[in-house]
C-alpha cells in the first residue's frame, strides 16, 4: 500500500529546501494529530458533500484504475477542509485511501487536529443521516511526517522489505516541500520501516512548516474564522472548483471567480525569538505608520505564520508584545505557483 512515483524528484526538492539539520538521513517526526476511519459503500459520496476537495477521486468515481491497468491510478491522499455554512474553515484534513481498487468498498482515513477529534466526529455524524457509513477513531495507529535529509536517498524504495509495517506511505498531498506522510500500527519501529532514519524533534517539523507557510491545526486555522482561499487552500491542492456542491461552497466559489484575494497566510520571521505562547492569538500586525496590516496566527521562536494584506507584505512590519514593538518580515514561499499574481 505504498506510493513511490516521483520519489526521486520530490526528495531532490526537499533536500534543497529542508534546513532541519540532523544526521542527513530521513527524519521521522511523530505527529499528535488524530486519525478517523470512514468506511462503507457510501463513504466517498458522504464526504463529497462535506469537503472542499473531490473525494470521488479516492474512490475511483471518475473511472480511474488502480495503477496496474488502463486508466489513471487512484491518488493515495487528498488534502481538504470542512467548512461551515458561511464558507469559513472548520477543520483541515488529509484523507488517505486504504482500499486498493475502485470496485472495493471505500475505506478512507481522515487526519485531523487531535484537539478537535470529537468535534469532527460530531460534525460527520450530524450529516450521516441514513448513509451506509461507519465512522470510528483509529486509536491503534500512529502518524508520522517524514522529511529526507542530504543522504536520505530514495526513502520510498527503502520500504520494500518492511511494507507490512507501513499502512500508508505517500507524498504529502499539500506540497512536495512537506515530504511524506507515514501511517503505522502503534508501537511499530520506524527505523525498521525506513532504514537509517532517525526520530526528529516535532518542534523542528513545526519550524519547517512555518518556514514554508504551511498552516496545520486549529491554532493556524481558527475554526469559524479562517477563510479557505486566504489560507492558500488552492495552492495546497485542497479544493476542487468543478466538483459541485458542498457545505460552504457558495462564498468560496464566488471569491474564486471574482479573482481578488487581498489577504493570505504567509511565513513571517521575527527580529527576536519569543517565548512560546507569548503572542496572543490574533495579535494585530502593524506597518511603520501604524496601519493594520494583518494578524499573527501562531509560531515558535523567531518563526510564525500570519494573515497579511498583500499590499503591505514588502513593508517593515511590527507586533506589540507586552508593550514592546517586535519587528517582523514576511516572505513569499518558493513552492507557491510562479504564475500567481494574487
Amino acid at each position: 500500500m505504498l506510493v513511490r512515483a516521483g520519489a526521486a524528484a520530490i526528495a531532490a526538492t526537499l533536500r534543497r529546501l529542508w534546513r532541519g539539520g540532523g544526521s542527513g538521513a530521513a527524519a521521522c517526526f511523530p505527529l499528535g494529530r488524530a486519525l478517523l476511519a470512514v468506511r462503507g459503500a457510501e463513504a466517498a459520496v458522504f464526504l463529497q458533500g462535506l469537503l472542499t476537495n473531490d473525494v470521488s477521486r479516492l474512490a475511483g468515481g471518475g473511472g480511474g484504475g488502480n495503477g496496474d491497468g488502463p486508466g489513471p491510478a487512484l491518488p493515495r491522499a487528498l488534502y481538504a477542509h470542512a467548512l461551515n455554512a458561511q464558507g469559513r474553515c472548520l477543520y483541515d484534513l488529509i484523507l488517505y485511501r486504504l482500499h486498493e481498487r475502485a470496485e472495493e468498498e471505500p475505506h478512507i482515513l481522515l487526519e485531523c487536529d487531535s484537539g478537535v477529534l470529537d468535534a469532527v466526529q460530531k460534525h460527520l455524524k450530524l450529516y450521516k443521516i441514513r448513509r451506509k457509513v461507519n465512522i470510528t477513531p483509529c486509536l491503534d495507529l500512529s502518524l508520522w511526517a517524514v522529511v529526507p535529509g542530504e543522504r536520505a536517498g530514495d526513502i520510498a524504495g527503502s520500504l520494500a522489505k518492511c511494507a507490512e509495517q507501513a499502512l500508508v506511505f505517500t507524498p504529502d498531498p499539500r506540497t512536495e516541500v512537506m515530504g511524506w506522510r507515514l501511517i503505522t500500527k502503534k508501537g511499530a519501529d520506524v527505523s525498521e520501516i525506513i532504514p537509517g532514519s532517525h526520530i526528529g524533534n516535532t518542534q523542528e517539523y513545526h519550524r519547517h512548516r512555518y518556514k514554508q507557510g504551511i498552516p496545520e491545526g486549529v491554532k493556524d486555522l481558527p475554526p469559524g474564522v479562517a477563510l479557505p482561499l486566504e489560507s492558500n487552500l488552492a495552492y495546497m491542492n485542497g479544493i476542487s472548483f468543478t466538483k459541485g456542491c458542498y457545505i460552504g461552497q457558495e462564498l468560496t466559489a464566488r471569491t474564486h471567480h471574482m479573482g481578488v484575494i487581498r489577504k493570505r497566510l504567509l511565513p513571517v520571521h521575527l527580529s527576536t525569538p519569543l517565548p512560546k505562547d507569548s503572542i496572543p492569538e490574533g495579535a494585530e500586525i502593524f506597518t511603520e505608520s501604524g496601519k493594520s496590516a494583518g494578524k499573527f496566527r501562531a509560531g515558535g521562536g523567531e518563526l510564525g505564520i500570519a494573515l497579511l494584506r498583500l499590499a503591505n507584505i514588502n513593508e517593515p512590519l511590527c507586533l506589540n508584545v507586552e508593550g514592546d514593538k517586535v519587528k517582523l518580515t514576511a516572505s513569499t514561499p518558493e513552492w507557491w505557483p510562479k504564475t500567481s499574481s494574487k
